[in-house]
């Protein structure tokens, strides 16, 4: 494969995984394990957090949708309790892997994100920095665009915009049913775990030395 292009997705990838939150956010408040998670993976295209991230609802109906699916599964969990938990840190090494890429690829970024001013009195772009932002020839976010992953149509979109072959491109994401539209399509897909093992596999699809 002669690479042309990396797309990236945001949270999880380019920072530490929102998973580890949800986790002590859990014990905390000794709800069931993994109750955040299988509320979100339920009915995951048409659920709150579908609805949140394409802004079809405000904030209060996610709240409300989300504490209601929650339930059902075994515990009430409030949307708005949820959203804090969203940021991650920062990968430093997947930052300085990203300006490497840049240097001699296009670069896009797929993020399922949320309306701004979603999370408190801070905006949905002041989620991601903006030196980081820079880095992408593209960005694509869910909220802005009413389509969410995994929706094919929004890697249509990303791949169209950047003028690239689908089978020339590689694609990062930590979620697997993010990572199949894309597989689909033609692209390379790389499950990120962490910023070392997302670091080997793209230095083995890019042939770049990227450490």
């Amino acid at each position: 494969m002669a690479t042309e292009a990396v797309i990236f997705d945001f949270g999880g990838v380019l920072t530490s995984s929102p998973f580890e939150a949800f986790t002590r956010f859990e014990t905390e408040r000794g709800l069931p394990a993994d109750i955040i998670r299988r509320t979100n993976a339920a009915n995951h295209l048409e659920n709150a957090w579908a609805k949140f991230e394409r802004a079809e609802v405000d904030i209060e109906t996610f709240d409300q949708l989300f504490a209601a699916e929650s339930r059902a599964l075994g515990a009430e969990v409030r949307g708005r309790e949820v959203l804090p938990l969203l940021q991650g840190d920062l990968r430093p090494e997947m930052v300085a892997a990203l300006k490497r890429i840049k240097a001699q690829f296009k670069t896009g970024c797929i993020t399922n994100n949320l309306p701004a001013n979603a999370i408190g009195s801070m905006t949905g772009r002041s989620l991601y920095v903006a030196e980081v932002m820079v880095l992408f020839d593209h960005v694509i976010e869910s909220a802005k665009i009413g389509l969410r992953k995994p929706d094919p149509r929004i890697y249509q979109l990303m791949v169209e915009t950047l003028k690239v072959d689908p089978k020339n491109c590689v694609y990062l994401d930590d979620l697997g049913v993010n990572l199949k539209p894309a597989r689909e399509m033609g692209m390379t897909t790389i499950k990120v775990t962490s910023g070392a093992q997302a670091i080997a596999e793209l230095e083995a699809a890019t042939g770049l030395k990227l450490t």
